[in-house]
């Protein structure tokens, strides 16, 4: 592989360390992480109670029904002189994220996937260097990077309800300001209703991942232009919903239209998920765009993609992962050496998962961005596989066929 990530832990304020992902296609994410920290952060002070605990056959149970909230970190087995190492890792974590979420009573544990086997399977933890969150009877697999402010939102997102309900206007508009997501919003008679109990079960399955929305108010509903007892379904930076059809519905029913709509048409990349989005590539590759939203040219070229998306949006076979960089700044330097490109301007290029290769649109020097139709042609020459980030290695491999048959010839000659 071309990048060879470091599968240790490394913590500076705030923590952050790789999580040792599945495979090393995640390279291209990960090595611009563990060096990542901040300045000037007050430390926060130990309040005198243990709250990282090395999970084992003996104590894992009882610790566990100490906290409302446990976060575990599964790891690869670990000699016993590290073992103290990753202990005063997750304490440092654990003390940041505690400064914040003070209020709560969370849990961090240590299960080594060699000596705590045993734990880890009767826990259902089948991914070893994860995170995963025990919250009211549901275990949830962490998929962000490891840094405090991160992990911080992300638990306040686990412990709320797994379906918000609309009460008034000001919520209303709450729910339409959300753009980056998948969300869903459904009309219903009350909290009682068997119809609502079957949808706030199918939020369960997806909390806190995709965000569930409700309203009993038949005002809002029709300005939502929901009928009693529908669910309309709105994938991130489209206009207009789609309705699911067959209701009133079960569980299964809308489980079953999620799991097949998750993968929207663009996206955005999301530190509290950015790992989860980067393996759901397709046939190995990723066309990924970098706009500044906040810059004009980054916010004129978003405004093209969208476009782009939106005429496109029934293509299975098309999906754009956006990355603000300002979401990632110390990851900028690695990436533009990486992908030789220069993030001070849009890009958008098509990236092989698993060796970083990648080719990139053609920019003008001016400033003007590239039309919708110029987009578009681009986008569908990937899809269709004109353009692919592999051919850059066919013409070295030609370029070395081509030096052996000269390096042949001479010897011939002689």
């Amino acid at each position: 592989h071309l990048l060879s990530p470091s599968r240790s832990a490394t913590f500076s304020f705030s923590p952050v360390f790789s999580l040792g992902r599945r495979d090393q296609e995640l390279a291209l994410l990960i090595t611009g992480l563990l060096s990542w920290g901040e300045v000037g952060l007050e430390i926060p002070q130990y309040d005198g109670r243990d709250r990282v605990h090395d999970l084992n056959a003996k104590n894992f149970r009882s610790v566990m029904e100490k906290y409302d909230v446990m976060v575990i970190y599964y790891h690869q087995h670990v000699r016993d002189s590290k073992a103290a190492e990753k202990q005063f890792e997750m304490e440092e974590l654990a003390l940041e994220v505690l400064d914040d979420l003070d209020d709560e009573d969370i849990g961090f544990g240590l299960i080594d996937e060699k000596t705590d086997s045993d734990v880890a399977r009767n826990l259902g933890l089948d991914e070893v260097e994860s995170i995963y969150i025990f919250y009211d009877n549901e275990i949830i697999e962490y998929d962000g990077e490891l840094a405090a402010d991160t992990l911080v939102e992300f638990l306040y997102d686990v412990i709320e309800d797994p379906v918000e309900i609309i009460y008034n206007e000001r919520e209303l508009k709450g729910f339409h300001n959300i753009e980056e997501d998948i969300k869903l919003v459904g009309y219903f008679k009350n909290e009682k209703s068997p119809h609502f109990v079957e949808y706030n079960d199918a939020a369960e399955e997806f909390h806190p991942f995709i965000k569930f929305f409700a309203t009993f108010d038949a005002k809002i509903a029709k300005k939502l232009d929901l009928t009693m007892n529908e669910v309309d379904f709105y994938e991130p930076f489209m206009d207009r919903p789609v309705t699911i059809p067959g209701k009133p519905y079960i569980e299964a029913q809308l489980v079953a239209f999620i799991e097949d709509h998750d993968r929207p048409t663009l996206r955005k990349l999301e530190p509290h998920s950015m790992y989860e989005t980067w393996e759901d590539d397709i046939n190995g590759q990723h066309i990924v765009a970098f706009a500044e939203e906040d810059d004009p040219d980054g916010y004129e070229f978003l405004e093209i993609l969208m476009e782009v998306a939106k005429e496109n949006t029934d293509n299975p076979d098309l999906s754009i992962i956006w990355i603000d960089p300002d979401d990632f700044p110390l990851l900028v330097p690695y990436w533009e050496k990486t992908f030789d490109i220069d993030l001070s301007s849009p890009q958008i290029g098509v990236i092989d998962v698993e060796d970083a290769d990648s080719v990139w649109l053609a920019m003008d020097d001016d400033d003007d961005m590239p039309t919708g139709d110029e987009l578009e042609e681009w986008i569908e020459d990937v899809i269709e596989g004109r353009i692919v980030p592999d051919d850059d290695d066919d013409d070295d491999d030609d370029n070395d066929d081509d030096e052996d048959e000269d390096d042949d010839n001479n010897d011939n000659d002689e």
